[in-house]
């Protein structure tokens, strides 16, 4: 393994139900919810284009066309933007498209867990490096969350990275947690990881988010189909077995994280959007103003 191969690629688990926002996402995914004027996957595809990302890929499933539909051309809709002479309405539209042929989309099949859905991606990636994002992590900051982990992954030696934050006790459980080793400025070395410890039993409370960079020799692990926490297929199980044969770092970014997963997450995430946005800024503090 070539441990500073550039990273290229990035998947997208879109394939999730959405439930916690029902009835919102019977007809519309969850990704597609705006965070003020934006869907909270064109954040994500944002952060991963800033970080030099030149090929996506959605794991989706059943009524997800609509995130398709977004990444690609509304030929009427341009038409008619143009006609009327609205020309930042139409940039915006255009700007936020990736290059043709940079984006695919693969249909997974059963929900059998995160480490399922990036098994899905395996022969769109290859034999290279590759991200991850979670779109329900809205990560914002500048430079962005992933290519904080890029100056670090290429700091450290490549490898595989994964970004973390502290958590509060109660809420570890949630999460992977690292086991920590020793830190070199905002990279610390993993030496283990545990998916959902039992209160007491975590190594630490530093816990894993939803930005990774993985080697492809990970195919070969979720290749075995093991089960782990919930019945489903791990993710942070098929890294934890990764551990000693790459460099392993958890990164602390330098980003605010919103999880829009989270209904008060997704209201804080349009809250402080909003509260980061000129043009409606004085508006919004108003009406918070107001209702406090």
């Amino acid at each position: 393994m070539s441990p500073t191969r550039p990273v290229r690629k990035a998947v997208f688990p879109v394939a999730g139900m959405g439930t916690r926002f029902l009835p919102a996402t019977k007809a519309v995914p969850k990704e597609m919810l705006p965070v003020v004027d934006k869907p909270v996957i064109q954040y994500a595809v944002e952060e991963a284009r800033e970080a030099g990302i030149e090929q996506f890929v959605f794991i989706t499933g059943r009524g997800k066309h609509i995130i398709s539909d977004h990444f690609d051309h509304a030929y009427e809709l341009e038409s008619l933007l143009e006609q009327r002479e609205k020309t930042a309405e139409l940039n915006s539209l255009l700007e936020m498209l990736p290059k043709s042929g940079s984006v695919g989309f693969i249909r997974q099949q059963k929900p059998l867990g995160l480490g399922h859905a990036v098994w899905c991606a395996r022969h769109f990636v290859g034999d290279e490096p590759f991200a991850v994002l979670l779109p329900d992590d809205l990560m914002v900051g500048k430079p962005g969350a992933l290519a904080q982990m890029i100056e670090a992954y290429n700091r450290v030696g490549g490898g595989l990275i994964v970004a973390a934050e502290e958590k509060p006790k109660d809420e570890i459980k949630r999460y992977g947690v690292v086991d920590p080793g020793a830190a070199k400025g905002n990279a610390t070395e993993v030496k283990g990881l545990v998916e959902k410890p039992a209160t007491g039993t975590e190594p630490s409370n530093l816990c894993i988010i939803g930005r990774y960079i993985l080697q492809p020799e990970i195919f070969t692990i979720l290749d075995r189909q093991e089960r782990g926490a919930g019945n489903e297929i791990q993710l942070t199980d098929a890294m934890a077995k990764m551990i000693g044969s790459a460099p392993f770092h958890a990164v602390k970014t330098e980003c605010a994280r919103y999880d829009c997963g989270d209904k008060v997450g997704f209201l804080h995430a349009n809250i402080a959007v909003g509260l980061a946005r000129p043009d409606i800024a004085p508006s919004l503090k108003k009406i918070l103003a107001d209702l406090s």
